[in-house]
């Protein structure tokens, strides 16, 4: 391998940071620890990189991940061996399973100790093999340019995701005078597949002939970068839209063929043109169980196009008949310059949007309580829809899939495929790094603020005025729902007897803090969620609240429960 010589004798430490900063690198999420001293110490006086110090390596890593899918950048994390990176899997397997691009660093023992037990050591390597899309180990000092720079191309390019560098202490602290070429070798790395002519004829050719289309709109078009595109050929062939969750915010759902959030609880006009249609297209999502919840039954009637920059995507869970192996951005581009197909599919758009007013998504706004929907929607209105929403996991996070306007790219940062709680307070962290103009609400549930808050450290610390909207019904809600639904209302560990005051708890953080419990001034005590600065709002909400409507696991997309029909001559509620 080809040598390069240094100007003078920098250290493996040195040597990331300086390749990281090459890289375009501006922040880092850490959290040191002894195999990682050497990193830090030339963290202390290295310019051109910000680090934002977390207060546990789940944080550092969903930080990371905020911040990752709020801008399309990079996310990288820095923590010490053993506990320091067991902590940090959570983060990586939720950004593995999401398609988030991370630069996972690991500390680890020197060489000399690996495998012997020493103190803090942990196959690292070994762990996270099935949760990444590579990892390494580096063995020598000479080669960290070169491994950072492929790892962070691994990271970013084709099907993105998290690739973890193992570093040893003694790695890092030696100092070269020459260093291995960095440039790229990767041979048999294909980082962008590229739809044929022939392929996207075949998907256009399908359209003419159809009579009741429908697109699935997958997070892939948010991390593709194409939304532009997107909603250009949608509008070309007007062709009804259904969303996943990560796709949500790729057409506004204001737009008059946005049918919704598709799947377990989805609208009832996107559940019912996945039964109906005769022609699936679905563009970047991986037909996951939660829009899928029935594969035998999923598409019986339907020809099914699916485009995915990932072979293991295509035909992995629903049979596919015209599957294109392609970057969405390329092939979106060029199914807007093939020649125009000619369609007629009037009468079934009419009907689809008329399923939207047929059945809404609605609540119960009679009673004593707040109700979460409306939060949700007030705060929609508040911000005009603009807001980055960030979400932990549970009730609340359906809600605001259901009831947030959402109306662009890279609007709704939630952890899609791990539903990880404990996810919402420092991505919503790194998403406000990441965009530092943005109103950030994170939507956070009592069950999964108690996995993190640890976090709301950084807010003042370093001026991060996040809006943390506790939805509290004193519950695991999600959990105590399937269990009322399910277990003959058997609510075993999923209630809260006791929590904490957290009103205390955000005033010990110096945030300010406020607890709504009135629905009759929730108009105006919503208000404050436009200023500038952090803040807790804790809302009271009832214990019972469901989200509705639902599909019950393993039922097909037309089994759903708690539907509400505006025809009186309808069924009222099939709950």
């Amino acid at each position: 391998m080809k040598k390069l010589k240094l100007e003078k004798p920098t250290s493996g430490s040195q040597l990331v940071l300086q390749t990281l900063k090459e890289l375009g690198v501006e922040i880092i999420f850490g959290y040191p620890g002894g195999a990682m001293l050497p990193l830090y110490d030339a963290i202390h006086n290295f310019e051109g990189i910000h680090h934002i110090l977390a207060r546990h390596e789940q944080g550092a890593t969903h930080e990371a991940e905020g911040y990752a899918k709020s801008s399309g950048k990079v996310g990288v994390v820095v923590v010490t061996s053993g506990p320091g990176a067991t902590n940090a899997v959570t983060g990586i397997a939720d950004a593995y399973l999401d398609s988030v691009p991370l630069l996972v660093f690991t500390g680890q023992v020197g060489r000399q100790s690996i495998g012997k037990d020493a103190f803090q050591e942990a196959d690292t390597v070994g762990i996270t093999a099935p949760i990444t899309k590579y990892n390494y180990q580096i063995r020598e000092t000479a080669d960290i340019p070169r491994i950072v720079t492929e790892a962070y191309y691994l990271a970013s390019t084709g099907r993105p995701g998290p690739v973890e560098i193992d570093l040893p202490k003694d790695v890092s602290t030696l100092e070269v005078t020459e260093i291995n070429d960095p440039s790229l070798n990767l041979p048999h790395y294909h980082e962008s597949e590229r739809a044929t002519d022939e392929q996207l004829q075949e998907l256009l050719t399908e359209l003419s002939v159809s009579k009741k289309p429908v697109i699935i709109a997958g997070g892939g078009i948010n991390y593709s970068g194409s939304v532009d595109i997107f909603r250009a050929f949608v509008e070309k062939y007007q062709i009804p839209v259904v969303s996943t969750l990560l796709g949500l915010g790729t057409l506004p759902i204001s737009h008059e063929l946005q049918l919704g959030m598709a799947g377990m609880h989805g609208s009832y006009a996107a559940n019912m043109a996945l039964v109906e249609a005769d022609y699936i297209i679905n563009l970047g999502s991986r037909f996951d169980d939660r829009v899928v919840s029935n594969p035998a039954k999923f598409a019986k009637n339907a020809v099914v196009a699916h485009v995915d920059i990932d072979a293991a995507e295509l035909g992995k869970i629903v049979k596919t008949d015209i599957p294109i192996l392609s970057d969405l951005k390329v092939a979106l581009s060029r199914l807007l310059q093939l020649n125009d197909v000619k369609t007629d599919f009037n009468d079934w758009t009419k009907t689809v949007i008329k399923n939207k007013e047929k059945v809404p998504l609605t609540y119960d706004s009679e009673g004593h309580d707040i109700r979460p929907q409306e939060t949700i929607k007030l705060i929609g209105e508040y911000t005009q829809g603009d807001a980055i929403i960030v979400t932990d996991v549970g009730q609340h996070q359906m809600w605001a899939a259901q009831f947030y306007p959402y109306k662009n790219p890279r609007q709704l940062i939630t952890s899609g495929g791990m539903g990880t709680m404990g996810f919402g307070i420092p991505a919503a962290i790194g998403a406000k790094l990441a965009q530092p103009n943005k109103n950030v609400i994170v939507f956070v549930g009592d069950g999964g603020f108690q996995m993190t808050n640890q976090e709301l450290a950084l807010l003042n610390g370093y001026g991060i005025a996040i809006k943390v909207v506790l939805i509290n019904n004193h519950s695991l809600g999600m959990v105590r729902q399937w269990q009322e639904s399910f277990y003959e209302e058997r609510r075993s560990q999923s209630v809260f007897d006791v929590e904490p005051n957290f009103q205390l708890l955000a005033e010990a953080y110096g945030i300010r803090h406020v607890k709504l419990d009135n629905p009759k001034t929730l108009a105006d005590d919503l208000k404050i969620i436009t200023e500038d600065e952090p803040m807790l709002i804790e809302v009271l909400i009832s214990k019972s609240e469901h989200v509705l409507p639902m599909i019950p696991a393993g039922l097909h997309n037309d089994e759903m429960i708690g539907l509400h029909f505006t025809d009186e001559n309808e069924e009222v509620d099939n709950a």
